[in-house]
């Protein structure tokens, strides 16, 4: 199966989209420190996704899907300080249950992989 119909690849891919509109509102002095962090963070989830699938072995697609289970916890802490900043008019909540989302479905994908 090609990566790109993984459903975990294409919500990880929406998930970037939630993120740079959210991150559109942060302060303009934010914008190449944590804006740019969080950023470069939720893009890198679909990027290792696709570099696991490419691989010749499970353990190293399984290496590649850690990294990306990684990214999502910093993900998840750099948002929550922007919300304790304040940069966050929109409910994080939401967004935080997207990310949720993400790691449940890239848990199973890992667990796959480790069975194979």
């Amino acid at each position: 199966m090609d990566y790109k119909e993984l459903d975990i690849w294409v919500q990880s891919r929406k998930l970037v989209k939630t993120v740079y509109v959210l991150t559109k509102s942060f302060p303009k002095d934010e914008q190449f420190s944590l804006t740019s962090q969080i950023r470069r963070c939720v893009v890198s989830v679909p990027s290792n996704i696709a570099e696991g699938c490419g691989r010749q072995s499970n353990k190293e697609t399984i290496h590649f899907l850690h990294i990306a289970r990684g990214s999502l916890f910093e993900l998840e802490t750099q948002l929550i300080l922007a919300d304790d900043l304040n940069y966050i008019s929109s409910d994080l909540k939401t967004v935080l249950e997207e990310i949720e989302r993400v790691k449940k479905l890239l848990n199973g994908f890992i667990n796959y992989h480790k069975k194979l």
